[in-house]
């Protein structure tokens, strides 16, 4: 797969340029860095869907419920790291976020990950409903 191709998939994927620090004593990407680039193109997605919005407004937000990585070949600096978000399993107050990891320098598909995320409110410290605005942006970026 080439970066145009993955970016065909992926239009709105998240970049990141991969830090000398990410990298461990064996030379290569730590595992536990992959939730940080999760992290970083998950709030990049949930800031377009307009989730923090809501969060200022209502103390409605997102939470995790669960994080998974599956990493396939190891990265090394220097390198630049595309992450593309897609959707599934869309409920009454919860979603699937799936993260797929791109690399430049290698060509290919690096790590692929997901987590589940809840809408939370903060006030009654209980599950939150999706929202239409929220859940027509999640459909509009299910896994096909």
């Amino acid at each position: 797969m080439t970066k145009k191709e993955f970016l065909e998939v992926f239009p709105k994927a998240c970049e990141i340029k991969v830090a000398w620090g990410d990298m461990d004593s064996l030379q290569h990407v730590n595992n536990t860095m992959y939730f940080k680039y999760f992290e970083i193109a998950r709030i990049d997605f949930f800031t377009q869907a307009g989730l923090f919005d809501r969060l200022e407004k209502e103390q409605i937000g997102p939470v995790l419920a669960d994080n998974y990585a599956k990493y396939k070949r190891p990265v090394t600096f220097p390198d630049t790291l595309f992450i593309g978000v897609s959707i599934s399993d869309i409920g009454d107050a919860h979603f699937m976020t799936h993260y797929t990891v791109f690399s430049s320098a290698q060509q290919a598909i690096v790590t692929q990950g997901q987590a589940k995320v809840v809408m939370f409110n903060f006030k009654t410290m209980q599950k939150a409903p999706l929202d239409a605005t929220l859940l027509d942006f999640l459909h509009t970026n299910e896994q096909r």
